[in-house]
């Protein structure tokens, strides 16, 4: 399948259980029509997921960085390159042929060597005034043979024009021996006297130019001896002259400095810039060893088909892949608030008050008559354990906790002891960093013109719990500062005891936190029984109390 014709299904940034199992179950039932769907994830995986995963089988979704468009989503010329020692009129004849105006010029290993142009060919040809130039570019007498459609009488043909100059035998023999020098080109007519003096005064080659004109053996024998090579065409002398300059290699005239490549990899929005300051047509686009993939032009960048999306587990921007204002996106499917979210076209967008993303994708299934397999059903019910807490969470539902008992029963598991594997391979603090911890389950919100940022880890310790609060304060304060936000929240949620510590820091943090909660007045950090869910418990409370007091 190529690029241009994947559909990447995507959860959110800093993506939990939800988001990746989500999107690998939907990926899956949207193949079962069209196999195109590829599921992909925002960020690092945390151990909860990485439990999962392992445990039912299932591989890890891939990166995905961004989804602006790059070279490899639209269509590129892919033309084979030329090699070096071409003439420069057979390279005029394959742009003619190709319908191109620069070629690229590469090795037996397909590496880019250098470009040529038309406007190249055109200064080779006029610009030219010495007469020294063919020996000067190493002309291969194949290229000499070729373009004068003649014939080697004498010498070899894949030997090479390393010295002489061109010259046309208009004059009497008695006046050439004044001109003719060691290993000179001599165009002549069928003039034996003309002939044996370019030979006796040693020429390197000489061209004889007349229309089925036959060669006498005695020229062809004295030649042999002279080392001079002989080259017969029907082409007459005007015309022979002519041609000589086009035979020469387009190594010799070739780019090969400051030359400007491009990656597949590479986007379009930086290199329509770089376009559009070089007065260059055709770009070559290389792999990573070097190797030619094609060419590009600013016509390949009109209507560049962008990349497609399906976002799963959420609708904000803020918190969708990098680059999503170039995508396009088909489908919405999430169980989260609806916030700044729109899109050009019509799309399918299917947002349902549940404690979990993977209840709709579950419905999905049974709506389509698909059966849900093992792998997929574990996956689905994890993160359905995962986003309500073992059902403990306010934004359970009834749907919630039927449809993941009915997927328990398919992937085999018992909820409660699977929950419980699950979650300690979650909260887990070995080998952790605190902005590992931090950056977890973080998201960025906004309320009016006030930007504040709300992270999530979940434990079943108070007394790591104590331990990390100080570390958490003291990170989020400088993540603040150099975000430019106005304030950071951080739960640390005991999923026993069904409470979390809210850390807090920034302007009028602790104000907002003790008018939401009725909390007393604390430094840094308050306990608030009863409150795990971000989104449905403490982000509403937060965004009240600021409207509240901007009332």
């Amino acid at each position: 399948m190529e690029n241009k014709d994947r559909v990447y299904i995507l959860g959110h940034k800093n993506p939990d259980t939800d988001s990746i199992c989500s999107a690998l179950a939907y990926a899956y039932l949207k193949n079962q029509k069209e196999e195109r769907y590829v599921a992909g994830r925002c960020g690092a995986l945390n151990n909860e997921t990485k439990f999962v995963l392992d445990y039912f089988g299932a591989e890890t979704p891939e990166y995905i960085e961004n989804v602006r468009t790059q070279i490899k989503d639209i269509e590129i010329r892919q033309p084979e390159g030329v090699n070096s020692l071409i003439s420069l009129k057979t390279a005029w004849e394959i742009m003619k042929e190709r319908n191109v105006v620069t070629l690229a010029i590469v090795n037996e290993e397909n590496k880019l060597e250098g470009l040529i142009t038309v406007s190249d060919i055109a200064k080779s040809y006029m610009d030219v005034y010495d007469n020294k130039i063919v020996a000067t570019a190493k002309t291969p007498y194949k290229n000499l043979v070729e373009i004068l459609n003649g014939e080697m009488l004498v010498g070899d043909v894949n030997q090479t024009i390393t010295k002489g100059k061109i010259f046309i035998a208009a004059a009497n023999p008695e006046m050439m021996e004044d001109y003719i020098a060691d290993g000179d080109i001599v165009i002549c007519g069928d003039r034996f006297e003309a002939q044996l003096c370019a030979v006796e005064m040693k020429a390197g080659c000489i061209i004889i130019c007349c229309e089925n004109s036959r060669v006498s053996k005695t020229i062809q024998k004295l030649a042999g001896e002279n080392g001079c090579n002989v080259i017969r065409t029907n082409y007459d002398t005007y015309t022979a002259t002519r041609l000589v300059n086009q035979s020469m290699p387009i190594k010799y005239f070739m780019r090969t400095h400051d030359l400007i490549t491009f990656a597949k990899t590479d986007y379009l929005d930086e290199i329509r810039s770089i376009m559009a300051q070089k007065r260059h047509r055709d770009f070559p686009v290389l792999s990573k060893s070097g190797k030619l993939e094609g060419m590009i032009s600013r016509r390949n960048l009109i209507g560049g088909r962008s990349k497609r999306v399906i976002l799963v587990d959420h609708n904000e921007k803020c918190h969708a892949v990098e680059g999503l204002e170039q995508a396009e996106v088909l489908e919405v499917i999430d169980h989260h608030r609806i916030a700044d979210f729109e899109t050009v076209n019509p799309i399918f967008f299917r947002n349902q008050p549940l404690g979990c993303t993977a209840t709709i994708i579950a419905q999905m299934y049974k709506e389509q008559g698909i059966e849900i397999p093992k792998r997929e059903a574990g996956l689905l019910c994890s993160a359905i354990i995962s986003d309500t807490l073992i059902f403990s969470s306010p934004t359970c539902t009834y749907q919630d906790r039927q449809t993941a008992e009915e997927l328990s029963k398919i992937a085999g598991i018992e909820i409660k002891d699977f929950a419980k594997k699950m979650f300690s391979a979650g909260s887990s603090l070995k080998n952790k960093t605190v902005d590992q911890i931090f950056y977890q389950d973080f998201k960025m919100f906004s309320a009016g013109e006030i930007s504040f940022g709300v992270g999530q880890f979940n434990l079943m310790d108070n007394d790591e719990i104590e331990n990390l609060k100080g570390k958490i304060y003291n990170y989020m304060t400088e993540e603040n500062e150099q975000h430019g936000t106005d304030m950071m929240f951080f739960l640390l949620t005991n999923i026993i005891e069904k409470s979390s510590v809210a850390v807090f820091c920034g302007e009028n943090s602790a104000e907002y936190i003790e008018r939401a909660f009725r909390t007393p007045d604390t430094d840094f950090s308050v306990t608030l029984k009863g409150v795990v869910s971000r989104k449905k418990q403490f982000i509403p409370a937060l965004i009240n109390a600021i409207h509240t007091e901007a009332n």
